[in-house]
C-alpha cells in the first residue's frame, strides 16, 4: 500500500488516499501497530502494517454506520451489533467500533433502556416481570435493566400501572378471571394482581 494523500480531518481522524484504491477514513485509536505519524504521503505499508491500516478503515466504516443509527434514536449494543451484521460488516470490526462509541458515551445501554421504557408506556401498562423480560430480549444485562426499571417505577408506580391495566380490562368487558390472567401475562406479580383486584372488588361492592 502506497499512501498518495493523508489529511487529518479532525483530532484522531485521518482521511487516506492510496495509489491503487479509493480514499477512506481511519480513527487512530483503531490502529494496533502503525504509528499514526507515519501515515504521510509517499509512505509505504505492507504485510501486517498494511492490514492494520485497512482494519482501522473497516472499524471506522462500522463506526460511521453505527453513528447514523444512533443519530436517529438510542440503540442497545446488542441491537446495533445485529443491524451492522445484517449490513455485511464483520463482528471483529463492529466490536471495536462499538467499544469506541461506548467509551465516548455515544452508545449507552442504560440510556436505551430508559428511553425504551418511557416509549413503551405510551401504549402499554405492564409490570416489572414483563418489562424485565423485554429488556433482556433486547440484550440489556440484568444490572442495567434493574437500574432502569427502578428509575422508571419511581416515576410510574407499578401498582398505579396495574390499576390502569385493570381499568382497561374492565372497559373491554373482561370478567374477574380473565382480568387476572391478563395482568399476570402483562408482568404483574400474583401478589400485586390480587391486591389491586381486591381493591376494585371492594370499591364495586361499596358503590352498590
Amino acid at each position: 500500500m502506497v499512501i498518495s494523500a493523508a489529511e487529518q480531518v479532525s483530532p484522531g481522524r485521518i482521511k487516506i488516499a492510496t495509489a491503487d484504491g479509493p480514499a477512506f477514513f481511519i480513527r487512530t485509536v483503531y490502529l494496533q501497530c502503525v504509528d499514526p505519524e507515519l501515515i504521510i504521503p509517499a509512505a509505504e505499508f505492507s504485510g501486517e502494517e498494511e492490514q492494520d491500516v485497512l482494519d482501522a478503515g473497516l472499524c471506522y466504516a462500522a463506526e460511521s454506520k453505527a453513528s447514523a443509527y444512533l443519530a436517529r434514536a438510542e440503540q442497545s449494543r446488542f441491537g446495533l451489533s445485529r443491524k451492522l451484521v445484517s449490513k455485511g460488516m464483520e463482528k471483529q470490526y463492529i466490536d471495536k467500533a462499538l467499544d469506541y462509541l461506548e467509551n465516548a458515551r455515544f452508545l449507552s445501554d442504560s440510556r436505551y433502556a430508559s428511553a425504551w421504557l418511557n416509549c413503551r408506556k405510551a401504549a402499554h401498562h405492564e409490570g416489572r416481570i414483563r418489562l424485565a423480560a423485554e429488556l433482556a430480549s433486547r440484550g440489556i444485562d440484568r444490572h442495567t435493566a434493574e437500574d432502569a426499571l427502578n428509575e422508571y417505577f419511581e416515576e410510574n408506580p407499578e401498582d398505579g400501572e396495574c390499576r390502569k391495566a385493570v381499568e382497561k380490562c374492565m372497559r373491554r368487558g373482561m370478567d374477574y378471571d380473565k382480568t387476572v390472567h391478563c395482568l399476570i401475562q402483562h408482568g404483574f406479580s400474583p401478589g400485586m394482581t390480587a391486591a389491586v383486584m381486591d381493591t376494585f372488588t371492594y370499591q364495586e361492592k361499596k358503590s352498590r
